[in-house]
């Protein structure tokens, strides 16, 4: 892992803590409208479990961002201080990064619940966004 100073660090996890609760109650709220739904297939099927999968990885990562957070404070006790940072770090990257791909993988297969047109459209944006998104995480351009 690369080193980053604490207090970029510290801004960092804040962000995607912040960012991820936001994404996570939007992931919940999808999960929950889903269900809802009469459909019972297994694109259907599918569609939960992604949104499943991103709602609990965005819960993984606001715990990892708060640990983080707690650990990288320079007024943390020594005890929490002395812990290590790279499992939340790990957490927190991985978290991020899995519930961002599930929830876009998942607002794909949703529209095949309802039509092939709608099936297309979302499949169309949320595989635009995977592109953007991979594009962003890897730094291209």
């Amino acid at each position: 892992m690369t080193e980053l100073s604490p207090a970029y660090l510290s801004a960092l996890a804040v962000q995607l803590g912040s960012l991820s609760a936001f994404l996570g109650g939007f992931s919940a709220t999808f999960l929950a409208t889903l269900l809802t739904l009469r459909a019972r297939n297994k694109i259907a099927s599918m569609s939960i479990g992604f949104a499943v999968s991103a709602a609990v990885a965005f819960i993984v990562t606001v715990v990892a961002s708060t640990a983080l957070v707690a650990m990288l404070h320079p007024d943390a006790p020594q005890t929490v201080s002395l812990v290590a940072s790279g499992g939340a770090r790990v957490l927190l990257t991985l978290g991020f990064t899995v519930g961002l791909y599930t929830l876009l993988v998942s607002l794909a297969l949703s529209g095949w619940c309802r039509s092939k047109g709608t099936g297309l459209t979302t499949s169309i944006a949320a595989g635009l966004g995977i592109a953007l998104v991979t594009w962003m995480v890897l730094g291209i351009g």
